[in-house]
């Protein structure tokens, strides 16, 4: 599967541009705030029908204009498949696929494997637990349609269930039997949702280790930890065992939905004692094992995204990661870089073949 060509009209900084690719390396290339990473949120907008950088939909039409759209065409399976997803102002998002609109955007996710690593992957570290699972349900999500429902009812019922704790609070009553009735389907959903994140991380952190190593060359020791409360009980018993916390609190304090995925190098917290070339190598290692994790399950080479990290990393490192796209026969391959030369440089070195784009 390749991307063929994209089309942007009104997307970030762009009033229409279009793109013909190659099927291995692309690179685009250009000054700071020249629109290098916009091109490639466009693509992985396509693939997830959200942007990567901006959460907020209407934020990704140009300034001043009123809707944006892009469009994108694949090889997939010796088909052509035409992606489109456009918003304009005051209205909802549309996903089509060869023209046809999708009633569910989660039924899209899947379809376009994709994988980006960029700078902004530091607020895995930084940020909190939420950034963190999403990365979880993000990667079995893109490989399992009904984990992804079931997280969507998950949270649809956390919200019901939020607003009856908040209904109780404001109107000074109590109703056992309905709380019950959130607290069993929740018990069924998340028992779920935890078991499948659980079997996921086991199988993922012998592949994250190895591309750690490759990296660093076996320097340090790392570990992911998935932190959940259904380690140790059931969830309807926490949530028996918490109601008077929830009731005070109007809000339900326990569940996957609290879960964490922790980052630990040589046994301690990566954030607080990981440096900065640490931290990135980490990152790539992690996304570099969600490629790999998303081959090997789905049978097909995601589509990469590297955004800006040749200039993040030293030149060891990027020399390991390029030999790694070299050897371990990556699909299609889009890079960012303000350096003309040294991408090409790099790009070189690979022997695939490869488009260079000057923004």
């Amino acid at each position: 599967m390749h991307l063929k060509k994209l089309s942007l009209f009104n997307y970030k900084n762009f009033s229409e541009i279009d793109f013909d690719f190659d099927a291995k390396i692309n690179c685009f290339v250009g000054k700071n705030g020249i629109g290098k990473t916009n091109v490639l949120d466009a693509i992985y907008h396509i693939a997830y029908g959200k942007s990567y950088f901006n959460p907020l939909a209407v934020q990704n039409i140009r300034h001043g204009e009123e809707f944006f759209v892009v469009d994108a065409e694949f090889s997939k399976q010796d088909r052509t498949e035409q992606i489109v997803c456009s918003l304009k102002k005051g209205q909802k998002k549309i996903l089509k696929r060869n023209g046809k609109v999708y009633e569910k955007f989660s039924d899209h996710i899947g379809f376009i494997p994709l994988v980006i690593i960029s700078p902004a992957d530091q607020d895995l570290i930084i940020e909190g637990s939420e950034t963190r699972r999403k990365f979880i349900d993000s990667v079995i999500s893109q490989l399992d349609a009904a984990y992804l429902q079931q997280l969507i009812q998950y949270q649809k019922i956390i919200s019901q269930r939020n607003a009856l704790l908040k209904y109780f609070a404001l109107n000074h009553v109590f109703e056992s039997d309905t709380l019950s009735i959130y607290n069993e389907q929740l018990h069924h959903l998340g028992q779920i949702i935890f078991e499948k994140r659980k079997s996921f991380i086991e199988a993922f952190l012998p592949i994250f280790n190895k591309h750690h190593q490759a990296i660093t060359g076996a320097a340090e020791q790392v570990r992911l930890v998935y932190e959940s409360s259904l380690h140790t009980s059931d969830l309807l018993q926490l949530l028996q065992d918490n109601i008077s916390k929830d009731r005070a609190l109007q809000y339900t304090s326990v569940g996957v939905h609290k879960d964490d995925l922790l980052f630990e190098i040589d046994a301690y917290p990566i954030k607080r004692f990981g440096s900065q070339g640490q931290q990135k190598s980490f990152l790539i290692a992690l996304k570099l094992a969600q490629f790999e994790f998303v081959k090997k399950e789905s049978g097909e080479n995601p589509i990469l995204l590297f955004d800006d990290i040749f200039d993040k990393l030293d030149e060891s490192r990027v020399e390991k990661i390029i030999k790694m796209i070299d050897n371990e026969q990556f699909g299609q391959l889009f890079i960012s870089d303000t350096h003309p030369e040294r991408t090409e440089n790099i790009i070189k070195s690979t022997q695939q073949s490869y488009r260079i784009f000057n923004l």
